[in-house]
């Protein structure tokens, strides 16, 4: 089943620690459908260790940035709960998206009371043709840097919005 959206969908966003089955999340980026952003560095559990140095060359975080600015993984849980409970949420990487969130939140021992879905359940096939090119002109327009969670939520949401409309 097919989902048509007349506004703006809620896009999270998620940098990890590495790519691989043992990485965890390290920064969480939402836009919601009406505007209202959010983002934080998660300062890591004592037992999340594991950390690849290709992977904070692409998001530009170390470990040290995390340890000091990081916030409580709890907090975040219960944060996000608060801005999306009930609401359907989507990720242009949904596969790794969703295990990390899954990993953050049950880390945290928190249930999570909004639902996560792949983007790709609410675009048009026309969407999905033009989608790189868009996403290409969206990241010119905005001058963001690419691989922060913030910036990659915002990033997606208008290649959404202006891939609808092209």
């Amino acid at each position: 089943m097919r989902v048509v959206l007349t506004e703006a969908p809620t896009i999270l966003d998620i940098e990890a620690s590495g790519f691989g089955s043992s990485s965890y999340p390290i920064e969480i980026g939402l836009v919601r459908g009406d505007g209202l952003r959010y983002w934080e560095l998660i300062k890591p559990f004592d037992n999340w260790t594991f950390w690849h140095k290709s992977a904070e060359m692409v998001h530009g975080i170390s470990r040290e940035v995390l340890r000091h600015n990081g916030t409580n993984g709890v907090h975040i849980c219960l944060e996000l709960n608060k801005l999306l409970k009930g609401q359907q949420v989507y990720s242009d990487g949904w596969v790794v998206d969703s295990s990390w969130l899954n990993t953050l939140y049950s880390r945290s021992s928190v249930e999570m009371e909004f639902s996560l879905s792949p983007l790709e359940m609410i675009m048009k096939e026309s969407q999905m043709k033009i989608w790189h090119d868009t996403k290409e002109m969206v990241m010119k327009e905005m001058c963001l840097q690419a691989h922060r969670a913030i910036n990659d939520a915002l990033i997606i949401q208008q290649t959404f919005l202006k891939s609808r409309i092209l």
